[in-house]
């Protein structure tokens, strides 16, 4: 748990798991959110499949518990990998899981159990650009404006309905590298938000719409 969180908040917090396999920059700038109180929420862990990942040096620098799944201890038996990271969010008991940079396919059971409380962040203006190397995919088709979006995730690969978005141009003579860091920006505008909504129980699905209210 983040300290210096005054009592008068943590009172009716959404309690919320990051899932990573990266640096954790989004989680970053959402603990930040947090800590200042524009997100009334209580992160209770980090989880993570890589324990080289960077996301543990935010776990540590926010005081925010960290569980280690590594996948390379099932390559032989991934089955068993995702039967640990589904226990131990079931065991967890979140009220949302934040999926940051997180490289693995959450599976059906994950899924459905818990339903419109997983949200991720991609890329890309999905439906456009799908999977891996979005900012790439972008450049390479020669579209002129890309972006990033935040949706509920569902049983496909960034398929989920969509919650926020934020559009960023490609310019002439802008490297992939540039396009990833303006991209980023937005992300780590978004994605606090969307969270904040959640959390504050603003957000409303009908089909595959969502609606803030």
């Amino acid at each position: 748990m983040v300290k210096n969180i005054p009592v008068k908040i943590l009172y009716k917090m959404k309690k919320i798991v990051f899932l990573t396999s990266t640096r954790g920059t989004n989680i970053k700038a959402i603990l930040k959110r947090i800590l200042d109180g524009h997100i009334k929420a209580d992160p209770i862990a980090i989880v993570t499949d890589k324990p080289e990942a960077k996301a543990l040096e935010v776990a540590k620098n926010f005081q925010v518990p960290s569980i280690v799944i590594p996948y390379r201890n099932y390559k032989k038996t991934p089955l068993d990998f995702h039967d640990k990271v589904h226990k131990t969010l079931v065991d967890l008991k979140p009220d949302l899981i934040v999926a940051a940079g997180y490289l693995r396919i959450l599976q059906a059971p994950t899924v459905k159990k818990f339903k419109n409380r997983i949200v991720n962040i991609h890329p890309s203006l999905l439906p456009a650009f799908t999977g891996l190397h979005a900012p790439e995919q972008a450049m390479a088709y020669g579209v002129r404006f890309t972006g990033c979006t935040t949706h509920f995730v569902d049983e496909g690969v960034d398929t989920g309905a969509i919650i926020l978005q934020a559009c960023v141009a490609i310019k002439p003579g802008m490297s992939e590298m540039d396009l990833q860091r303006e991209i980023q920006k937005e992300e780590h505008r978004i994605f606090p938000l969307t969270v904040q909504y959640f959390c504050e129980g603003r957000i409303k699905i009908i089909g595959r719409k969502t609606i803030i209210v």
